[in-house]
């Protein structure tokens, strides 16, 4: 191992084994992921390994990322015994002593899985595993994904808690974060979040008190991210189970799949993307039956924010969206409670309904939820945001929009696309474009769109229109 002295940002060059399932590869798998390797499967390991190792650093921009170690390289070994990877110019943050740190060294070679499975060529073994033409192929992809990175567990009881919240928080709400993991860890439920800082991490610290305490042996902290958003997330390394999805939306399907009950802390657009995904699944008419339990939280200060939240999708999706959560403020007893309880209801409907535990199988999800959109200002001018739509068909294009303003507030590609084109416009009905421009302002005056002491210029123009003047293109 070596530390050259003459990089901006402290880098070392390690060559590291296998501490997960990831220990061979055939020859074709090796070569595309070489430098020598064509397409893309190559950065996208390469970019994904880099976010992985820049864990605990301060930073939630992909493009700054890819421009702070532009000399970093991740090669593979092949040995007969298996293989090693070669890494040159790491952030020297991943290292202890000398050592990378067992987890992000685990979470290395969680992409490497992942990657590898989920992205097939044509003569590839991966080649024509997933039909991606129909909803059940997806949720089959979504499924086979989960199951080869080993968070398909049949015998285990339903006790996944997902925790969706912002990477930028105050203080104060991360401490809350934890409280309410200490709460749930006490009661025996396993944490999910979308694996990065914040909102995302402080769930899982918490819970591991509450877990040591009542000596669970093997608790779960589950950690869902995709290639776009990870760079702006890294995994934090209490994760014990990082799974790489190919895209936001199959990451989302992840989440609602996999996941027994929802806490939702406070957050930016991102948090408000996941909230309209589940929304909008539940307001469609087959899951109407189906035990949801989904709790929006926060300390003291955040009532206005949630009652911002509120008020947002009662103007957009109405009533029968409104009575799909509860809203819990400062009590951290209380939203484990609830959650645990409705818990317990989920189990009992899937035992009912011979559902299995660790995969919602019977959660009706529509193509439009399923599709993955590209954020690109055609793509964001198009999206239908009038009244006239169905409820749950008006909240998948809210999540496209609030999907777009994430990709060009932190993601490499959004980024680019701003610079490029300037800020994404955002049409549709003066009704719904009003309370949406309210609550993005409401997210800028309270920081909640960039890291705390960062410039933050909106990548967006909300543009009320009637449907009639609203673009096709």
């Amino acid at each position: 191992m070596s530390q050259p002295s003459s990089a901006r940002f402290p880098v070392v060059d390690a060559q590291v084994s296998p501490t997960g399932r990831m220990e061979v590869l055939s020859r074709t798998e090796a070569a595309r992921l070489s430098s020598q390797g064509q397409g893309g499967l190559r950065e996208i390991f390469r970019n994904c390994a880099l976010a992985v190792l820049n864990c605990g650093n301060p930073l939630d921009d992909g493009k700054e990322l890819l421009a702070r170690y532009p000399d970093f390289d991740i090669e593979i070994i092949q040995r007969s015994r298996g293989i090693k990877l070669d890494i040159r110019n790491a952030p020297a943050s991943a290292f202890v002593d000398g050592q990378m740190i067992r987890g992000i060294q685990e979470h290395l070679f969680a992409v490497l899985r992942d990657v590898v499975y989920a992205n097939g060529e044509p003569g590839d073994a991966a080649a024509g595993r997933f039909e991606l033409g129909s909803s059940e192929g997806i949720t089959d992809a979504v499924f086979h994904i989960l199951r080869n990175a080993g968070i398909v567990q049949p015998v285990m009881q339903p006790s996944v808690a997902v925790c969706w919240g912002g990477h930028s928080i105050s203080r104060e709400e991360y401490d809350y974060t934890k409280r309410v993991g200490y709460e749930m860890g006490l009661r025996g439920l396993d944490i999910c979040t979308g694996c990065g800082p914040g909102a995302m991490k402080g769930p899982m610290k918490g819970a591991t008190i509450g877990h040591a305490k009542q000596r669970i042996g093997k608790p779960r902290y589950l950690g869902f991210t995709e290639p776009g958003i990870i760079a702006a997330e890294s995994p934090n390394p209490i994760v014990n189970d990082l799974v790489i999805l190919p895209d936001v939306e199959k990451r989302l399907e992840a989440f609602v799949r996999a996941g027994h009950g929802f806490v939702v802390f406070p957050g930016g657009v991102g948090t408000a993307e996941e909230i309209l995904y589940v929304l909008g699944i539940l307001l469609h008419p087959a899951n109407a039956a189906q035990p949801f339990p989904l709790v929006f939280t926060g300390p003291k200060h955040t009532g206005e924010y949630f009652h911002r939240i509120d008020s947002f999708i009662g103007e957009t999706l109405g009533d029968e969206a409104r009575s799909r959560y509860r809203i819990i403020i400062d009590d951290p007893a209380a939203v484990a409670r609830e959650i645990h309880g409705g818990i317990c209801r989920v189990r009992a409907f899937r035992k009912e309904h011979r559902d299995a535990y660790y995969f919602n199988w019977l959660l009706r999800i529509e193509h439009e939820f399923q599709q993955p959109f590209r954020p690109t200002h055609a793509n964001m001018r198009r999206l239908r945001l009038h009244r006239g739509e169905p409820k749950h068909l008006l909240a998948a294009d809210l999540r496209r929009a609030f999907s777009g303003v994430v990709a060009g507030n932190v993601k490499n590609d959004g980024i680019r696309e701003i610079e490029q084109h300037g800020p994404f416009e955002i049409h549709g009905d003066p009704e719904i474009m009003g309370p949406m421009d309210a609550l993005l302002a409401s997210f800028v005056a309270q920081g909640r769109m960039k890291l705390p002491g960062t410039a933050y210029n909106p990548c967006y123009r909300v543009v009320p229109r009637t449907h009639e003047a609203t673009p096709s293109a």
